[in-house]
């Protein structure tokens, strides 16, 4: 895709499953990601993978709850490698659990991971954007974030939030040419939806279940998401800011 090479692309929660395969494809096609995790040992294994296949990578450990922490890991970045042109907000973390059964002590750690970390990112990396005019921004939210889902409300209202921070943002931003689009998964199979299924009691029934929801008649791979956050962070879509699109199966339509 045009206007890949060489760029420097920052993908939170680059250690495995949808960052993992983000960050892979993203090399694949001559980016340089620059993998931010507080995962370092995992990060570094998918930096490996990159070169061997014969692109770049690079890692910086970096706690998105921690301002600070985004800070120096996006000071380090711009000093070694170079300044940032593309980021890709995907890390995520969430537990499936009735609302009314949670905690403020719960509610936190979802919003500190699922909200505000982008927000710092956001706040530092867009910034040094902004001063430079030229950037792009894919956030990777969830198909919760528009539909709602059972089990995931603060998830939910974090990915919502993620979705109407993003759309604010690119009519700020796009004449100091910065775009910024979200894209929404459905339910996948990572790490995370292990998580998922071991905690629901029924692991495999919800599988199950997801997968005669879905009209594809399967579960989301993360190798399904790359292709389109390639193609959004791309000079193919440099007509397109402010957009949310769902990778989904066709489990939502919108339209």
């Amino acid at each position: 895709m045009r206007g890949l090479k060489g760029k420097t692309t920052v993908v939170t929660g680059g250690a495995s499953g949808i960052g993992r395969a983000i960050a892979l494809r993203l090399a694949e096609e001559g980016a340089r990601p620059v993998i931010f995790d507080i995962d370092e040992v995992g990060a570094a294994r998918v930096a490996d993978e990159a070169k061997s296949a014969g692109g770049k990578a690079h890692v910086r450990r970096c706690d998105i709850t921690d301002y600070g922490s985004v800070q120096a890991a996006v000071e380090s970045c711009e000093a070694d490698i170079g300044p940032i042109d593309f980021l890709v907000n995907n890390a995520g973390w969430d537990l499936p659990m009735n609302f009314l059964e949670t905690d403020p002590d719960f509610w936190q750690k979802v919003i500190g991971i699922n909200l505000m970390g982008p927000i710092h990112l956001h706040h530092t990396v867009v910034a040094r954007m902004a001063e430079r005019g030229a950037g792009c921004v894919v956030n990777i939210a969830s198909d919760a974030g528009r539909v709602g889902s059972s089990g995931e409300a603060v998830y939910s209202a974090c990915k919502g939030g993620i979705i109407a921070f993003t759309k604010t943002l690119a009519r700020e931003l796009t004449r100091k040419g910065i775009r910024l689009n979200v894209v929404c998964p459905g339910p996948t199979d990572t790490p995370l939806f292990d998580v998922f299924k071991s905690s629901s009691g029924d692991g495999e029934k919800l599988a199950s279940g997801l997968e005669r929801a879905i009209p594809m008649r399967r579960l989301g791979r993360p190798d399904d998401y790359p292709g389109i956050v390639a193609f959004l962070l791309s000079d193919d879509a440099g007509y397109i800011t402010g957009q949310t699109i769902s990778v989904s199966g066709g489990l939502t339509m919108h339209g």
